[in-house]
């Protein structure tokens, strides 16, 4: 029986309003300790510039998963998107496409433009796709593109069986097929999280109560509050600029991550890198339960001498 929540014509054909997000030199630091920058050496020689001005370098560097912060709120609340009713305990982030077009600035105004750019109707749940292009509001230049990919549970079926309802407005090719080498990693990168890394997280604008309070996790299935899966991927990210890039965080230019698994603060992260051309392919898994909570590849400008 077709799900009578979802109405595909309604949800496709939403407008988001645009919005704009400003932020400082505090919130890029902010962010950076929330995905543990300089969290095992507070003088650590690649990553104090992202919460410093080392050697009198007059910025802060920002990372590149900043890029996922610049955008919050930009599609506003899924529960108010016309024709799209779920359970939002049931929600769950797929996965997170990133494109980068120029550095982030250490403070900015942005503005930022959301379309849906997917929906698909997988029996059991509802797949919506939510792209948004951030623009520097002073230049009008396009910084980054994020397509966020969500899977709602307990949503799907509203279309019939033999032919369910599908909707991209992008390349099928865009985002690139992932395969673990069977061979052994480049580099090993290991990082502690903190008991209150999902608390330190937050600050930068997810409020979600699923990564604080422990009667909302226990309703949504978890033993206790979860790390925000955008937080486990900034991790493996940082790992990345840090063991490949020489701390470099510009050489950056594409990211793509896929949520396996969910992370508790405190754990241990493991992520393991492979070169394949211009490509990074990383898995980085929970090293206490030897499984893999987060896998995909990160695309850089050019080699570097640290390669």
């Amino acid at each position: 029986m077709a799900s009578t929540s979802i109405d595909p014509e309604l949800i496709v054909a939403h407008k988001f309003p645009e919005t704009t997000f400003t932020y400082t030199e505090r919130d890029v630091a902010l962010y950076a300790l929330g995905i543990g920058a300089c969290g095992g050496d507070a003088v650590d020689e690649k990553e104090l510039k992202y919460v410093y001005h080392k050697n009198g370098q007059p910025f802060v560097k920002v990372l590149p998963t900043f890029a996922t912060v610049i955008t919050f709120g930009a599609a506003g609340n899924l529960h108010e998107v016309p024709g799209l009713q779920f359970d939002p305990r049931l929600l769950l982030h797929g996965q997170q496409y990133i494109e980068i077009y120029k550095p982030f600035p250490s403070s900015a105004c942005i503005q930022n433009r959301a379309v849906v750019a997917g929906l698909h109707d997988k029996g059991k749940a509802t797949v919506i796709e939510v792209e948004s292009i951030s623009y520097d509001k002073a230049s009008g230049e396009a910084l980054c593109k994020n397509r966020m990919t969500v899977y709602l549970r307990g949503a799907g079926g509203f279309s019939k069986s033999s032919s369910p309802y599908t909707y991209s407005n992008y390349p099928a090719n865009q985002v690139l097929p992932i395969k673990i080498p069977k061979s052994q990693p480049f580099t090993v990168y290991e990082d502690c999280t903190q008991q209150s890394q999902a608390l330190l997280y937050r600050l930068s604008g997810d409020y979600n109560p699923l990564h604080s309070d422990p009667e909302f996790a226990t309703i949504a299935g978890f033993s206790r509050p979860i790390l925000h899966g955008l937080c486990t991927l900034g991790f493996a990210v940082r790992a990345i600029v840090k063991c490949l890039c020489n701390g470099e965080p510009t050489l950056v230019s594409g990211i793509f991550g896929r949520f396996l698994l969910h992370v508790y603060p405190g754990e241990t992260l493991v992520t393991e890198m492979w070169l394949e051309g211009s490509r990074v392919i990383y898995q980085t898994k929970v090293k206490e339960r030897s499984r893999t909570a987060l896998m995909g590849y990160v695309v850089l400008n050019r080699a570097t001498s640290s390669m």
